[in-house]
């Protein structure tokens, strides 16, 4: 099979999205990933954190499920297919289709509802991120939101629900995502998850100090537990900002990241991804059509044609048939 590269988070515009069938002032559209060489997409159903009453709850839960639904759409049987497993992704790329992922970022939008997770598993969704930018009913987050009225932990991790929720995800196949995640809720999801976890958009805190960003302690946690660290294009993970100005960080500083990541815990342990259209892009991978130019950059750090394709999709691939090998025993 010929390199299938496949970026695991990217962020879409809602309420109103642009046609991704044709050229957008969006990071990723459809031309533009013909043109860079990007085979595969999980767009994601994403929910801001807001107060949690019953009002916001319902509303988060309306808006996860209708964007789900939306990106399946996106899809149109033939040309770009919507996969749900690693067999579907990898048939979709060697019929030379364009391969549409979706997965649902902040489990805020379960409502409290444990049976929110099948729905969205069989609406297509590969992964859940437990929390975003502030605590919600599953997990402490990294970054507290004070304006919700957030202190510095909630739970001290996962709450009970929190615990239910991974069992769930477990049962029903999806995989459990911890970026955003308070490193306690992340290092308590990896040890009670059955199934390896994934932070499918975040970096190296050793290489630049964000608290969005896994420590060593965490990312040798990911490699006990043979979970996935997802290195991401967002330049203030990668490089520190100067004060008053932006990160200057390039797709250099992202393989630089790549490259601690591996020495500390090991090729079969990373991947790649964007978080285009939700804060990501870098000098040297501005877009999805700038794809090849990552790929370059790896090969010239001196990464073989196997370690590439492990880390443009081969990890991950392995880390989906692992969550569904896991639900499938489960159910026996």
């Amino acid at each position: 099979m010929t390199l299938l590269t496949l970026d695991t988070h990217i962020d879409i515009r809602w309420p109103d999205p642009p046609d991704a069938t044709t050229e957008t002032d969006r990071r990723v559209d459809f031309p533009k990933m013909l043109r860079g060489g990007l085979n595969a997409a999980v767009f994601i159903a994403y929910t801001p954190q807001t107060k949690r009453d019953d009002e916001s709850l319902a509303a988060a839960a309306a808006r996860a499920e209708a964007m789900l639904r939306h990106i399946r759409t996106r899809a149109d049987g033939s040309t770009r297919r919507f996969c749900t497993t690693a067999d579907e992704l990898e048939a979709a790329h060697a019929a030379g289709a364009l391969c549409v992922l979706s997965a649902v970022e902040n489990g805020n939008a379960m409502a409290r509802d444990l049976s929110r997770l099948k729905l969205w598993r069989d609406l297509g969704a590969i992964y859940v991120t437990l929390t975003h930018d502030g605590h919600n009913d599953l997990a402490d987050a990294a970054r507290p939101k004070p304006d919700l009225g957030d202190a510095e932990q909630d739970h001290g991790g996962l709450s009970p629900l929190g615990r239910a929720a991974i069992a769930e995800m477990n049962r029903v196949g999806l995989l459990v995502d911890v970026s955003h995640s308070a490193k306690s809720t992340m290092m308590q999801a990896a040890e009670l998850s059955r199934a390896p976890i994934a932070a499918t958009h975040s970096c190296c805190r050793a290489l630049c100090d964000h608290p969005r960003n896994l420590d060593d302690e965490q990312l040798d946690m990911l490699r006990a537990t043979g979970g996935l660290v997802q290195i991401t294009a967002l330049d203030a993970f990668l490089r520190a900002a100067p004060p008053g100005g932006r990160s200057p960080a390039t797709v250099k500083d992202m393989v630089d990241h790549v490259d601690y990541a591996v020495a500390r815990i090991g090729i079969d342990h990373v991947g790649l991804s964007s978080d285009f259209d939700g804060g990501g892009g870098i000098p040297g991978w501005k877009d999805a059509s700038e794809t090849a130019t990552l790929t370059a950059e790896l090969a010239a750090r001196g990464y073989g044609a196997r370690e590439i394709a492990l880390l443009w999709s081969g990890n991950f691939r392995r880390l989906l048939r692992q969550v569904r090998r896991t639900a499938h025993t489960m159910e026996s």
